[in-house]
């Protein structure tokens, strides 16, 4: 039988993730529940966690590095007291008995974690080591040894006591930071252990919860196009970036590689910078704008 390949669906379908299950898996019921050809995550969310997924379909997969590259926001709730191998609540206790920081010396240590910072990712994450995961390595019982890395933490807030052992903190953080190192190291400056027992991400790049919609309402929906509804334009991940209006002519020859004069563009000050050309209210190209000329550097043909 001859594979059906989908259809040409392109845009943004912004999740919210339920727990117990994978981004890669959210990533599959949506291809299917669309019937699309082609479609990717933007930011990996473990299965434990919960929140923002923004998933890109078609053309709108050229467009993910300015989503995964975006900043990041969290609120997560760290156990203090005790430590597990995965830093959160799915795996093994590997040390009990620390004591409990009381809520002023949980909000007196936080200033400490803000600017650039060293972490180290989780042994078990998705980060390759010599071509292989991680976690797949640490599940085989192999020693994991991964470097740590420099990230930014922009704000890091103190929200609620859960419990006496539990404390809910909110985070804005740069790419490529690992919540759960951060609660251990965070528990870790209060000499205790600790690990995560919730971690629900609030925004993702531009997008945040309220751009989301459940993956049970969507299954919910009966038929494809209904579904397309609630597909956004491939413009609503970019921020910071300058939008310049273009011609037909214009467009369909930046659409084929070719570039265009800048002359009938007012964009002088932007000489340097990308910015993104959009004709009749669609995206034609991510264009590098230089003094005499105006060059595609990604191309979409929606």
């Amino acid at each position: 039988m001859k594979h059906k390949k989908g259809q040409n669906v392109s845009g943004w379908l912004i999740v919210d993730k339920p727990e117990g299950i994978g981004s890669t898996a959210v990533v599959n019921m949506t291809r299917r529940l669309f019937d699309a050809k082609k479609n990717g995550h933007a930011g990996t969310l473990d299965p434990f966690a919960s929140g923002v997924l923004p998933i890109a379909f078609g053309e709108a997969t050229k467009l993910l590095p300015f989503v995964t590259d975006g900043d990041k926001e969290y609120e997560f709730v760290v156990k203090f007291g005790e430590a597990t191998d995965t830093l959160d609540l799915t795996g093994q206790i590997t040390a009990e008995g620390g004591r409990l920081p009381s809520e002023a010396e949980i909000r007196g240590i936080l200033p400490c974690f803000l600017g650039n910072i060293e972490q180290t990712p989780p042994v078990y994450s998705a980060l390759k080591i010599n071509g292989q995961r991680a976690y797949d390595l640490a599940r085989r019982g192999e020693d994991v040894e991964i470097p740590k890395r420099i990230v930014k933490i922009y704000e890091l807030d103190f929200v609620e006591m859960v419990s006496e052992s539990q404390a809910r903190i909110r985070v804005r953080c740069s790419k490529g930071t690992y919540v759960r190192s951060l609660g251990a190291d965070l528990a870790a400056k209060l000499g205790t252990y600790g690990y995560l027992t919730a971690l629900r991400r609030t925004k993702c790049g531009k997008f945040g919860i309220d751009d989301t919609i459940l993956l049970e309402n969507l299954k919910n929906i009966e038929y494809v196009e209904e579904r397309k509804k609630y597909l956004r334009p491939l413009l609503t991940c970019l921020c910071d970036i300058t939008v310049i209006a273009v011609g037909g002519e214009d467009a369909a020859k930046l659409r084929q590689g070719q570039g265009v004069s800048p002359k009938h563009y007012d964009v002088a000050e932007y000489v340097g910078c990308e910015a993104a050309a959009v004709c009749d209210g669609r995206l034609a190209a991510i264009v590098r704008i230089e003094e005499n000329r105006i060059s595609p550097v990604r191309v979409f043909n929606v």
